[in-house]
């Protein structure tokens, strides 16, 4: 599959570095207004996992200022969209509008109409979405678990997603422009849960918010099958010295899965490590790799490319279960 990226911030970083990495993707195109970032100069990129950005060599790839270039390449089979999210339905329709398959990182629109609308105005297979969770190793798990049976049905499930605040991102609350921490954060649960338990069909949410925007919430969903007890909860909260913490204990008839990971503004980290607590007793703590944090980001360009080769897309790429995933955000709304 060949690919182009636009949008050269991030996540284009960590796109470009799983593309690196890949044997079924290769990245022979990107798109950025900033004449330092076309010349190679990715080293002002930062984020909150994985390496900085560098400088990278750009003679083997088609440098274009603008997604209408790149849009123009007929050798180009796939446009990978890492703009800021306000930004993705217009990029998205312009892909689909000439025929080009597309890849867009969450959410796929700030909310759950235009998502929908994407979804609908796409062909079979021609828009996909990057929800990362399902592809790293210990939410990977979970999602092969669900397919597979081995522990039986999901039963219960508990989410967690926080950060400190994101003084980095000046529009971070703005409904149009970021989203707010639910569509920034708990969409990445929102999604997960979508796949694990089916559509929520209502929530019950106590929050706080900050300009008319949720910021720190806590919320019970409810489904059709009245015994499945899911809750999510998470947000920002008003202090930097804990970066990040995201986790889970998920359920099923015939097993509980749990984990959780910590980052401290000390540089310190704390951990549950996945664990496996059978029906019989007994525990496991299978590994779950080396820890490369772009692992789960080259498993999923690889399923990305495996779309494009045969038609078929993962149930986790789906544009409508993106959808969905910002239908139950908007529920605690």
């Amino acid at each position: 599959m060949r690919a182009g990226i636009v949008g050269v911030g991030f996540m284009g970083w960590i796109h470009y570095l799983a593309y690196q990495q890949s044997s079924k993707a290769e990245l022979v195109a990107f798109a950025s207004r900033d004449p330092k970032k076309r010349s190679g100069d990715w080293r002002e990129i930062k984020g909150n996992f994985g390496p900085p950005g560098e400088q990278i060599d750009v003679s083997k790839m088609s440098v274009c200022e603008s997604l209408e270039e790149m849009l123009a390449d007929d050798s180009i089979d796939l446009i990978d969209i890492c703009l800021p999210p306000h930004l993705h339905a217009d990029a998205i329709r312009s892909c689909l509008a000439s025929g080009k398959r597309v890849l867009c990182e969450k959410p796929l629109a700030l909310d759950a109409a235009t998502a929908q609308a994407l979804a609908a105005e796409a062909t079979p297979g021609q828009l996909m979405v990057a929800h990362i969770l399902p592809f790293m190793p210990e939410f990977k798990i979970l999602v092969d678990a669900a397919k597979d049976g081995r522990w039986g049905k999901p039963i219960a499930g508990r989410f967690k997603r926080t950060i400190s605040p994101p003084d980095w991102i000046p529009d971070f609350y703005d409904m149009d422009r970021v989203g707010g921490p639910l569509v920034d954060l708990q969409v990445h649960d929102a999604h997960l849960i979508r796949v694990l338990f089916g559509m929520p069909t209502a929530a019950a949410c106590a929050k706080q918010c900050k300009d008319g925007t949720p910021k720190f919430y806590e919320t019970v969903f409810e489904f059709e099958d009245p015994s499945l007890v899911v809750s999510a909860g998470g947000g920002v909260i008003d202090s930097p010295a804990r970066g990040f913490t995201h986790g889970f204990e998920v359920s099923f008839e015939k097993a509980t899965v749990q984990f959780e990971f910590a980052a401290y503004a000390d540089g310190s980290t704390a951990s549950i490590p996945l664990t496996i607590m059978n029906s019989d007793g007994s525990v496991e703590r299978p590994s779950v790799g080396d820890g490369d944090p772009i692992a789960g980001f080259l498993l999923e360009l690889d399923a990305v490319a495996d779309a494009v080769a045969t038609g078929q897309v993962s149930p986790i790429l789906d544009a409508k279960t993106a959808a969905d995933a910002l239908s139950i955000c908007e529920m605690q709304l």
